[in-house]
């Protein structure tokens, strides 16, 4: 078997100047010996697929509620496609394909119960108590505190350059509430455009099998009559069509930068104040049109809504209930993570899927 070493030298050698090394250039919080087998961020996308948080993913929404229909997205299906958009995109551009799908299976490990909705109400409930809760911070604090790797630290010692690909997660949907001198790199940068161009695709396909709109509606927008126009000659589906145009432009404009920018290494990419992965200003423009559609027509949807205010209202309850009457398990993160009340409240409320959530909120 060739030595491990050999190896990660052959994969250098088909990277990009200005990708992450294979071997990664930061480290890990808690120094340890190299994997006989796996690169390292090999290894921490095996530790994020087997750890408790991503496994609950299964039964959290991403907009319907999660196990209404057999075919809808839930955070793991979304989590998924993520990081196969953003693998395809890290090899074609030569980036370390590692730590993209790294990045993308951890992004969402932070969602609470009944998707953006019981974001909102855990938000409005932490600000009640001096505080904030924002999903990106969450998937931090999950790698970092809450799951457990080893008997001798807390968190699961991920390489540096995760983590920072999480502290750079953004999307439209997100408000950004950390802040850093540097620019993510590139394979940060690719999963937050992989993230938009996913969840753009399934949350189409996901309302159109709803029947919250139908196709001529929603041929109303410029990019999705020119995915329609796509179908016949390509021999594919509406959704696949639809990501092959965002990704194709995707590539297009992310070269134009990365020569205009002069990008030739790693620090390059580190130091531009502008991110170079990125869709160019007219499909920004569709794809502003068509979010604002799925806005209208799906999100404010009164089904949707109907869903959306009901998990709202047992997130609430169960921080309130929690917070005034602790159980076991708050107890217990209040004394391994020595943190406040409100902390381990919200830290167990937003670990929860939808059917527990429902199930102890009627319990209690």
């Amino acid at each position: 078997m060739q030595k491990l070493q050999d190896r990660i030298v052959a994969a250098n050698t088909l990277l990009a100047a200005y990708a992450v090394p294979i071997e990664g250039t930061l480290g890990r919080k808690h120094p340890e010996e190299p994997d006989e087998t796996r690169f390292p961020f090999q290894r921490d996308r095996d530790r994020i697929i087997h750890s408790l948080a991503f496994r609950r993913l299964k039964g959290k929404t991403q907009v319907f509620v999660a196990g209404e229909g057999d075919h809808y997205r839930t955070r793991l299906t979304h989590s998924m496609e993520v990081a196969q958009i953003s693998r395809d995109i890290a090899r074609t551009m030569g980036l370390n394909e590692d730590l993209a799908e790294s990045i993308a299976l951890a992004h969402d490990l932070g969602h609470p119960p009944f998707g953006h909705a019981g974001e909102e109400a855990l938000d409005a409930w932490m600000h009640e108590h001096g505080s904030h809760f924002e999903h990106n911070e969450q998937s931090l604090r999950i790698v970092t505190t809450l799951e457990t790797h080893s008997s001798l630290h807390t968190g699961l010692n991920l390489s540096f350059e995760i983590l920072e690909g999480l502290m750079k997660h953004r999307t439209p949907h997100d408000s950004p509430a950390l802040d850093h001198p540097r620019k993510p790199s590139l394979e940060a940068q690719v999963v937050n455009i992989a993230d938009e161009i996913a969840y753009t695709g399934h949350d189409c396909d996901d309302g159109l099998r709803a029947g919250l709109f139908d196709k001529s509606a929603l041929m109303n927008t410029p990019l999705a009559r020119e995915a329609y126009a796509c179908i016949v000659p390509r021999g594919t589906s509406f959704r696949g069509a639809l990501i092959h145009l965002m990704v194709s432009d995707l590539y297009t404009e992310t070269e134009r930068r990365l020569a205009l920018k002069n990008i030739r290494t790693l620090q390059d990419i580190y130091e531009r104040a502008e991110d170079c992965v990125a869709f160019s200003e007219s499909m920004a423009k569709k794809l502003v049109e068509l979010r604002t559609f799925l806005w209208n027509n799906m999100y404010l949807h009164p089904e949707v809504r109907k869903h959306s205010s009901q998990g709202q209202a047992i997130v609430t309850e169960l921080c309130q209930r929690l917070y005034a009457q602790p159980n076991d398990k708050v107890v217990t993160l209040m004394k391994v993570h020595s943190c406040s009340a409100e902390e381990a409240v919200k830290d167990y409320v937003a670990g929860m899927t939808d059917v527990f959530a429902t199930a102890n909120a009627r319990d209690l």
